[in-house]
C-alpha cells in the first residue's frame, strides 16, 4: 500500500486502506493520517470519513469526529453504521437532541443490526425521566436481541415504568 501510494498520491482508496491497515496494527496516529490524507483527495470517500470518524472516537475525541462522521452520512445517507456512530457520538457529547434521529434513521436503515440504537435511546430517555419512552425502546430491543445477557432487568424496567 505505502508503495501504492508513493506511485500515486491521489490513490484515496489505497490510502484508505492503508489507514485500515495502520488501525488493524493499533497505530492510530498513523492510521488517522491515512485517513485525512483519503479525504484530501477525496473529501466525499464515505469510506474514509467513517473510518476518521471512528479513530477519533476510540481517543475520545468526539468533538473532533462529529465532522468526518456527518461528512459520511452526508456522503452515503444510506450508511446505517455512519448514522449510528453519529449518534453514539452526539450522546457522549451530551447533544441528546442530535442523537435521536441519528439513531432513529441507523434503526430505520437497519433494524436488527443496529438494535443497540434501542439501548442508547433508552439510556437517554431514562436520564430525562421519559421512563415510559425508555421502556419501550428496552421493549424493542428485546424482541430483536431475545437472548441479551441482562433480559430480566430489562423486563423489571419495562414492567415498571411502561404506561398502563
Amino acid at each position: 500500500l505505502k508503495q501504492i501510494v508513493d506511485n500515486d498520491p491521489a490513490d484515496f482508496q489505497a490510502w484508505t486502506e492503508l489507514g485500515t491497515a495502520y488501525l488493524m496494527g493499533g497505530d492510530m496516529a498513523e492510521a488517522e493520517k491515512a485517513y485525512r490524507r483519503a479525504i484530501q483527495e477525496k473529501p466525499t470517500f464515505a469510506l474514509a470519513l467513517l473510518n476518521l470518524g471512528r479513530v477519533l472516537g476510540t481517543q475520545n475525541r468526539y468533538a473532533e469526529s462529529v465532522d468526518p462522521l456527518s461528512g459520511a452520512t452526508q456522503a452515503r445517507p444510506d450508511s446505517a453504521d455512519a448514522h449510528f456512530l453519529l449518534g453514539e457520538t452526539y450522546l457522549k457529547l451530551k447533544q441528546g437532541s442530535k442523537a435521536v434521529p441519528q439513531l432513529n434513521e441507523a434503526l430505520r436503515l437497519d433494524p436488527n443490526g443496529k438494535a443497540d440504537a434501542h439501548l442508547l435511546l433508552a439510556a437517554l430517555y431514562d436520564a430525562v425521566g421519559l421512563k415510559d419512552r425508555a421502556a419501550g425502546e428496552y421493549k424493542q430491543f428485546l424482541t430483536k436481541r431475545p437472548d441479551f445477557h441482562d433480559r430480566k432487568k430489562l423486563e423489571r424496567y419495562i414492567a415498571e415504568n411502561k404506561k398502563p
